[in-house]
């Protein structure tokens, strides 16, 4: 009879400690720097139900909203201080801390070339290095920006745009090609955008070839100019310190659903991509296209603005050794 009683209290011991592994859940908090109306955040709030679903019982992303819980530029510096796990956000937003997030703007390579040639990975090494978060993924690639304006374009002798006495809307993510283009600026966040664009406050403002009817901009804009540049910088980041504490398991399983909606979200958004264009000229917008010559030469102009922010920061900082690798592998240079 003691054997018998010790055997069943060994095996309800083992029953407790199993049930307390199987609750041990591992919570994580996440929030987004758009609005969640917009097609990118629905991408990032789609690969979260995802991520809650295949990891239930390992791991759950408790999302704790938008910009209306932290703001949209505040947002890096709390993921990096750990006052939040895990943030969807333009990598541009914080690249004065990581000036390489530039490799991506004005890079020539979907979010899987990069990660199938080694750029993700050393992308990923530089985050953790200068910032103390890993870089888990580059979500809704392959969507570059446009600049739209109330009124009728200008161009000059070359034929190239003319932003002269245009107000102006800007971002951290074209800022440097705006400088370029002598472009006289306000910088505010797309959350304002609307109300500036009724008021007269801004006539124009560059924005992706994707989500301006999301935003409803497009009730004022009735120009585009073609052709697009750069790419959208839209990542996934989460604090260090959060995922090394993680179970391998999580970590695994974290970092296999970004990469499973690199591709999901770029396919998705190449359809969006289209259909966005065709509303957009079907609701009266006007695209207005440079000649060739010009085309090439605004493209360069961006690049080689993008580039040269990148290699101005590195060389404040005195750490410029992975610009001619990132340039590479982003780049083909």
């Amino acid at each position: 009879m003691t054997f018998l009683k010790s055997l069943f209290a060994a095996v309800g011991l083992s029953a407790m400690l199993f049930s307390g592994q199987a609750l041990a859940v591992e919570r994580i908090t996440a929030v987004h720097a758009f609005p969640a109306f917009l097609v990118y955040t629905k991408t990032f709030l789609a690969m979260i139900d995802d991520l809650n679903a295949r990891g239930e019982g390992i791991l759950e992303v408790e999302v704790l909203g938008g910009p209306e819980a932290i703001g949209m530029f505040e947002q890096p510096n709390a993921v990096r201080d750990g006052v939040v796990d895990m943030i969807h956000t333009p990598g541009s937003f914080y690249g004065a801390s990581v000036p390489e997030i530039d490799a991506m703007v004005a890079g020539r390579v979907t979010p899987m070339e990069a990660r199938a040639n080694g750029g993700a990975a050393l992308m990923d090494e530089i985050h953790q290095a200068r910032f103390n978060v890993k870089h888990l993924g580059w979500i809704d690639g392959g969507v570059n920006f446009h600049i739209y304006s109330v009124n009728p374009p200008t161009f000059n002798s070359d034929g190239l745009l003319d932003l002269t006495g245009v107000k102006l809307r800007d971002n951290p993510i074209y800022h440097a090609f705006f400088v370029a283009l002598n472009a006289t600026t306000s910088s505010m966040p797309s959350t304002e955008v609307y109300s500036a664009l009724e008021k007269g406050v801004v006539e124009s403002t560059a924005w992706t070839s994707i989500g301006l009817l999301d935003l409803k901009w497009n009730e004022f804009l009735n120009f585009r100019v073609d052709p697009a540049f750069y790419n959208t910088d839209i990542g996934v980041i989460m604090n260090k310190d959060r995922w090394d504490s993680l179970s391998p398991e999580a970590q695994a399983l974290i970092q296999q659903v970004v990469i499973d909606w690199e591709q999901k979200s770029y396919d998705a958004r190449q359809t969006d991509r289209v259909s966005d264009e065709a509303a957009l000229q079907a609701g009266g917008m006007q695209f207005v296209a440079m000649t060739d010559e010009a085309a090439a030469a605004y493209q360069k102009m961006a690049d080689d603005a993008a580039w040269a922010r990148m290699r101005g920061r590195l060389d404040e900082m005195g750490s410029a050794e992975n610009y001619d690798r990132l340039r590479e592998l982003y780049y083909g240079e």
